[in-house]
């Protein structure tokens, strides 16, 4: 699994709920499972961050520090994606072009900087729309 890679530092962070037996690596992009919990973004979520800390599992903290902007370098989904293209999740650490209505439904990760083809990495300014 390639996580997400911080080029410019993020300049928002915010604290989400996590289970205390979940293990998440720092760079994971997350999305929100509850009233603000985040977990491992496995498809098309609702965006949270990218995880700036590593959470073990089983290690008594239930808060994770999550990026809300910065520019990220983030794997491609099994699609292209567009340079300038609206990206949202897809799949676990992934992201893909937007559709019109996830963009309705708050699922913007960020911006693509650059063009990308399946599985290559692009550089995400997360947070810009």
């Amino acid at each position: 699994m390639v996580v997400a890679v911080c080029i410019e530092a993020p300049k928002t962070i915010k604290r989400f709920t996590v289970a205390d037996g979940t293990a998440i690596p720092k760079g994971t992009l997350l999305k929100l499972s509850g009233d603000y919990t985040a977990i491992a973004s496995s498809g098309l979520d609702v965006f949270c961050g990218i995880a700036v800390e590593e959470k073990t599992a089983s290690d008594g903290i239930t808060e994770i520090a999550a990026a809300q902007d910065g520019i990220w370098d983030i794997a491609c989904s099994t699609a292209a994606v567009t340079l300038g293209a609206i990206v949202v999740l897809s799949g676990g650490d992934q992201v893909k072009n937007a559709a019109e209505a996830d963009l309705v439904l708050g699922k913007v990760v960020g911006k693509a900087l650059e063009a990308g083809s399946s599985g290559e990495v692009i550089r995400v300014a997360v947070g810009v729309i």
